[in-house]
């Protein structure tokens, strides 16, 4: 009776163990969905299998995100581990003519705080973005630093395009090749108004629009000349989405380039791509709207 008893017990245990595990999986909360263009829910190596595919990679981001950080770093290491040698790494986040301290900096000649004190990095740098550049410098992938010095992003605001052609032949070296192509949408324009009314950015509609397009073309520019098989690059969701921003100049540079974007999105539901959001990207990182963020 004893040892039937006992059998009992561990059975009753065993559905019970078997049921609390079934409610846990059923009541914890995500942290992240994936989605495909069509708004499908894919797993991770699901993304990482169609990110393999295309030359170039753009995840957009929203800079405060700490989940899309964290979900970039494990696709830079993932990417890597297919691609080897073949996979190069770049950054919004790092200007053009701060190529030559990044380059001393991934060869070990110069220590961290002297990249850090020269490198004009972004306040969040430390927390969002040390982490995929130390592994591209443990791993000797090439990383470029693609985005146009702030300096002339700023002039451009407060003189246009056209200024440009005034800097210096040294100061070229950091632009892609002038005149850059420009079409002033009229939907643009109602962003950049609200951008102003938030005080974040002062000056013409169109020069600010001109101000993002050198951006973009600066990236598209130095992604083109340096690439040599795989690019993983990542900026804000603006200078990648619906297939505009850096996309078009980079085609310009070097037609035929292969691509795919991958978008981040806060959602106040995640088991769903809204609506709103479709058509943006290829594919999604969907985020609550509560999570915490970086800063």
């Amino acid at each position: 009776m004893n040892k039937l008893f006992s059998k009992k017990v561990c059975v009753l245990l065993l559905l019970c163990l078997v049921g609390v595990t079934a409610f846990a999986q059923k009541g914890y909360k995500k942290a992240y969905t994936l989605f495909d263009a069509n708004g499908k829910e894919i797993g991770y190596d699901e993304l990482v299998a169609a990110l393999a595919q295309p030359d170039v990679v753009f995840i957009g981001e929203i800079h405060n995100c700490c989940i899309t950080h964290w979900l970039e770093y494990e696709l830079a290491r993932s990417l890597y581990a297919i691609h080897k040698d073949k996979l190069m790494m770049g950054a919004e986040m790092l200007e053009a003519d701060n190529q030559l301290i990044l380059d001393e900096y991934m060869n070990r000649q110069i220590s961290y705080d002297r990249f850090e004190a020269e490198a004009r990095l972004w306040d969040n740098y430390s927390t969002d973005y040390a982490p995929f550049v130390f592994f591209a410098k443990e791993n000797r992938i090439p990383f470029i630093a693609t985005n146009v010095p702030r300096r002339y992003a700023n002039v451009v605001k407060d003189r246009g395009l056209q200024y440009l052609d005034s800097l210096s032949d040294e100061a070229k070296r950091y632009l892609p090749p002038l005149p850059v192509s420009f079409t002033y949408k009229e939907e643009e324009q109602g962003a950049f108004a609200l951008m102003h009314m938030m005080g974040k950015s002062k000056g013409n509609a169109e020069y600010l629009a001109q101000a993002q397009a050198i951006k973009d073309a600066t990236m598209g520019w130095f992604i083109a000349r340096n690439m040599k098989s795989k690019f993983l690059h990542f900026n804000g969701n603006y200078h990648s989405d619906f297939q505009g921003g850096i996309i078009p100049y980079l085609l310009q540079y070097r037609p035929g380039t292969t691509i795919k974007t991958v978008c981040s999105v806060r959602q106040e539901s995640i088991g769903q791509l809204d609506e709103e959001n479709k058509g943006r990207a290829d594919f999604y990182i969907c985020v609550p709207e509560d999570m915490t963020s970086t800063y």
